[in-house]
């Protein structure tokens, strides 16, 4: 070969790799939730694309893709599809495992190659991750907790009905509420080692369990997210004790809500999805830019009882600009 045309094809292909990163402009962020079918989720994507369109209107070309598991309880589909992204070639991932434990591997598989992998929702055991950003679950847990021993006057005999095994954030709240009534001599739990699994339907049949078990001596319920929370109020509802047990759960949805206004629930603990998506999106594209990101970003949880429906500062968390 002569030295011109190995010059020219030099030439050629250093052009051709200087095209292949000036095409590759776009910062292409997956997002994976726990599942896709709970609003919780729904509000997460919300997020997710707000921040999306905000960093475009500012010229920062961001795609967001929006894949996970369509139950909170698969944890081999959505450990592929993160491998599935790192196959892909994403830029980033924003993720909120299912497990707070098997996720490690495929997370920390896509760092190794360069991808930073920003947690969400719930925590997982690996100090390789770029950033996370949550609520202050054994808080939230907590608050839970005190407004139930403040309905009660600090005797009840209570049950908590548990999410899923491996659920870090839900395992915080738990944790949380039991201590919060721990403090409380008068409250006596009844049950607090069920799970209602990761669906309404299953929370339903652990919630009629629980209710058909401990019937009219049960005084106080405490239930740690929406499938649960849901279950439960549907459960009591059948039963005929829908305001007669004090009830507290966490997040927020419409059949919730209706409850809480038709005093069918106490309270719930509200957290901030949308800013999860959007603070995920934010941090993961901020680290792709090389720019310092906190190591950890909180999203504050607030309690909701009947009389807050109305405040505007409410309404704004409860209704967040879905597409």
């Amino acid at each position: 070969m002569s030295m011109s045309l190995l010059f020219r094809r030099c030439a050629l292909t250093l052009l051709a790799s200087v095209g292949t990163a000036l095409a590759a402009d776009t910062f292409t962020i997956a997002v994976i939730p726990k599942g896709t079918t709970h609003d919780f989720w729904k509000s997460v994507h919300a997020g997710a694309k707000a921040a999306e369109k905000e960093f475009n209107a500012a010229g920062i070309k961001v795609k967001t893709i929006w894949k996970g598991p369509l139950k909170e309880d698969d944890r081999t589909s959505q450990i592929d599809v993160v491998q599935g992204f790192v196959t892909k070639g994403v830029s980033g991932i924003v993720l909120a495992p299912l497990d707070a434990q098997a996720l490690v591997s495929p997370v920390e598989m896509a760092i190794g190659q360069g991808i930073p992998v920003v947690i969400i929702d719930s925590a997982l055991r690996s100090t390789k991750i770029t950033s996370f950003v949550a609520t202050d679950n054994k808080a939230g847990g907590m608050a839970g907790g005190k407004l139930l021993a403040e309905r009660t006057g600090g005797q009840a005999k209570a049950v908590l009905l548990r999410y899923l095994v491996g659920s870090a954030s839900t395992m915080e709240r738990e944790a949380g509420f039991l201590a919060a009534v721990a403090e409380h001599p008068g409250i006596a739990m009844l049950s607090s080692d069920q799970h209602a699994g990761a669906t309404r339907e299953t929370a339903l049949n652990a919630a009629q369990n629980l209710v058909g078990k401990w019937g009219n001596g049960m005084t106080a319920v405490f239930t740690p997210n929406e499938p649960s929370t849901v279950g439960m109020a549907l459960a009591l509802k059948e039963a005929g004790l829908a305001g007669k047990v004090v009830h507290v759960g966490f997040d927020a949805s419409a059949p919730l809500i209706a409850a809480l206004k038709e005093d069918r629930i106490a309270g719930l603990v509200v957290q901030d999805p949308w800013k999860m998506g959007y603070l995920g999106v934010k941090q993961c594209v901020r680290a792709l830019k090389g720019e310092q990101v906190e190591k950890q970003l909180d999203t504050p949880v607030r309690l909701i009882t009947k009389a807050d429906l109305d405040k505007p500062e409410v309404q704004e968390l409860l209704n967040p600009k879905v597409d």
